[in-house]
């Protein structure tokens, strides 16, 4: 059986956190939700919110256990991307490593296409 391309990679470090945050919120059904918003300083702007449901069309990406949930008019803007996870002096925070977006805002959750 030939391996399906995930239009989206889900990072080891990201998965990793959201089991340790949907473990502390006792909800087994929670899944990391990305989407993309109008607005920011370029034009777009990521968002992250927790989701215990799936809706028609969602992609879902499943790494360690937990899963990541993406909506078809957010994944037109995300393929290719990842959603990852870092920490460091700027603090801990969710990113997206897009390479559709030909410029980035200086904080990294807004972006243009």
């Amino acid at each position: 059986m030939a391996d399906i391309a995930v239009p989206l990679t889900f990072t080891d470090a990201a998965a990793n956190k959201v089991k340790t945050l949907i473990s502390e919120e006792e909800n087994t059904e929670l899944k990391l939700r990305v989407y993309i918003t109008g607005g920011g300083c370029s034009g777009f702007q990521y968002g992250f919110t927790f989701d215990e449901k799936t809706n028609d069309g969602d992609l879902i990406v499943e790494n360690s256990g937990v899963k990541l949930v993406v909506d078809p008019m957010s994944l037109q803007y995300l393929v290719g991307g990842t959603v990852d996870y870092t920490e460091g002096l700027e603090g801990s925070r969710f990113i997206v490593n897009n390479p559709n977006a030909s410029t980035t805002c200086g904080c990294g959750s807004s972006f243009s296409i």
